[in-house]
C-alpha cells in the first residue's frame, strides 16, 4: 500500500523524524490560508499523487507548470493551487496518462545547505533491510546508480536491533557532514530505521533529505510503501489508503481475494497459481501476443470469486481475447467451468475465449464445455492454448 507525501510526514513526525511544517490544502482558498498560517516569506506548493518526479513533471493542461512550485505570497499560493487542483500531472513515473491532483501540501521554506538521498528497502541478498544514502539528493536514484554508482552508500541493519548509532555516524562521515549535523544524523537515521521496521514498510524514501545551515536534518520529501501482507497488523493505516490513486481493477480483485496486476497487453489471463500465471504470460509473449494482466485465482477460489475474475477481465476494454489456463489440484476444473458458464450468463463474452484444463475432474469439465453450446476454443496443452489465443487476434 502506498501513501501520499503528506501522510508519510504525519507518520514520520510521530516517529520523531523531523519534517517541515506543512498544511494540507484541497482548494485554492485553503492554499492561500495555509501560506498565511505558515507565516514565512517563502513556501512550497506540492502536488500530492502516488508518483515521484513531481518537481520535474508537467501538467497536461499547463505544460509550463511543474508539480512543485515555490511561492512568495498568499496570492501566488492561491493562483498556483487553481492551476494544479483537478489537473493531470505527468511525471516520469506516471506514464503519459498522468494522474489527477486532488490534494496539495503547502510547506514552509527552509534554509537549505545541502541535499542528500535516503531510502530503506528490503534486500533479498542480505535477507533484511538495507539503508541507502547518497550525496546526490534531489536526483532519481536510478540515474545516480547508472552514472555514478560510487556515490551510493549501503548499510544493512538488523531487524531486531535496528540501525546502530555507529552505523549512522559511519554514514555521516562518509557524506561529509560536520559539527551538529553529525549528531543530527545519528538521531534521524536511527529513528528512520525504527519507523521502517515497526510499520512493516517495503520502501521508505526521503529525496531530498536536507541539511539546513543550522546543522539540522529534515525530511523534505517522503515516499512510503507498506507490505500488503502485514496490513492486518496495522489497522490504523487503513485510513491513509487513497483508492483514487489505485487501479480500479486491482482494487476490485483485492476485495474479491484475487491476485491481479494490470498490464498493457490485450490478452486477458485467468490462471490458478502464480508460477503457472507467469509461465502463461511468457508463452503468450513467445508466440507474439501481449498479456493484459496477471490474474491468479488461487487454489481455493469459489464460483463467486472466479465469476468476479471474469467480470474484471471483461471490464478491461483493452482485452480482445481471454485465455483460461487451469491446472486442477485443490481448484477443481469443473468449478472453473461452472463459473465460466455463469459468467457467460451474467456478464457475457464479446471476445474469443480459449480454455486449457488439466487435473482434478478435467474430464467432467471438458464434457461440460463441449455440451454448453458456447463458442469456446478448447486447447490440449499450454503451448497450444497460447498459439490459439494469439491466433484469434490475427484472424
Amino acid at each position: 500500500m502506498k501513501i501520499h507525501e503528506y501522510q508519510a510526514k504525519i507518520l514520520f513526525a510521530k516517529a520523531g523524524v523531523p519534517v517541515p511544517k506543512g498544511i494540507v490544502a484541497k482548494s485554492p482558498a485553503e492554499a492561500e490560508k495555509a501560506y498565511k498560517e505558515l507565516g514565512g516569506s517563502l513556501a512550497v506548493v506540492k502536488s500530492q499523487i502516488h508518483a515521484g518526479g513531481r518537481g520535474k513533471g508537467r501538467f497536461k493542461e499547463f505544460p509550463d507548470q511543474p508539480g512543485v512550485v515555490l511561492v512568495r505570497s498568499a496570492d501566488e499560493a492561491k493562483q498556483n493551487a487553481e492551476r494544479m487542483l483537478g489537473k493531470t500531472l505527468v511525471t516520469i513515473q506516471t506514464g503519459d496518462e498522468g494522474k489527477v491532483v486532488n490534494t496539495l501540501l503547502v510547506e514552509q521554506g527552509l534554509n537549505i545547505a545541502r541535499e542528500l538521498y535516503l531510502a530503506i528497502v528490503i534486500d533479498r541478498e542480505s535477507g533484511g533491510p538495507v539503508m541507502i544514502m547518497s550525496t546526490e539528493g534531489g536526483m532519481e536514484i536510478e540515474v545516480v546508480a547508472h552514472k555514478t554508482p560510487e556515490k551510493i552508500l549501503r548499510e544493512p541493519f538488523d531487524l531486531d536491533y535496528g540501525l546502530f548509532p555507529f552505523q549512522a555516524r559511519k554514514f555521516a562521515y562518509a557524506l561529509g557532514l560536520e559539527g551538529p549535523a553529525i549528531r543530527a544524523a545519528e538521531g534521524f537515521l536511527t529513528k528512520f530505521a525504527k519507523f521502517f521496521v515497526q510499520n512493516d514498510c517495503s520502501l521508505a524514501e526521503v529525496n531530498p533529505l536536507v541539511v539546513t545551515k543550522e546543522g539540522e536534518l529534515i525530511a523534505l520529501d517522503g515516499k512510503v510503501s507498506f507490505d500488503d501482507n502485514a496490513m492486518f497488523r496495522h489497522k490504523d493505516l487503513a485510513e491513509f489508503r487513497d483508492l483514487t490513486e489505485e487501479n480500479e481493477f486491482e482494487v476490485r480483485a483485492g476485495d474479491a481475494g484475487l491476485s491481479y496486476v494490470k498490464l498493457d497487453g490485450n490478452i486477458g489471463c485467468l490462471v490458478n497459481g502464480a508460477g503457472l500465471a507467469m509461465s502463461t504470460m511468457d508463452l503468450i509473449k513467445l508466440h507474439g501476443g501481449e498479456p493484459a494482466n496477471f490474474l491468479d485465482v488461487g487454489g481455493g477460489a469459489n464460483v463467486e470469486q472466479v465469476t468476479e475474475a471474469f467480470r474484471i477481465l471483461l471490464a478491461d476494454h483493452n482485452v480482445k481475447a481471454v485465455l483460461v489456463n487451469i491446472f486442477g489440484g485443490i481448484m477443481k476444473c469443473d468449478t472453473i467451468v461452472t463459473a465460466l458458464l455463469e459468467a457467460y450468463e451474467k456478464v457475457g463474452f464479446s471476445v474469443p475465449l480459449v480454455v486449457r484444463l488439466e487435473g482434478t475432474n478435467v474430464e467432467i469439465a471438458r464434457k461440460m464445455l463441449a455440451e454448453s453450446g458456447r463458442p469456446i476454443i478448447a486447447a490440449t496443452n499450454l503451448t497450444d492454448a497460447a498459439q490459439k489465443v494469439v491466433g484469434t487476434l490475427k484472424a
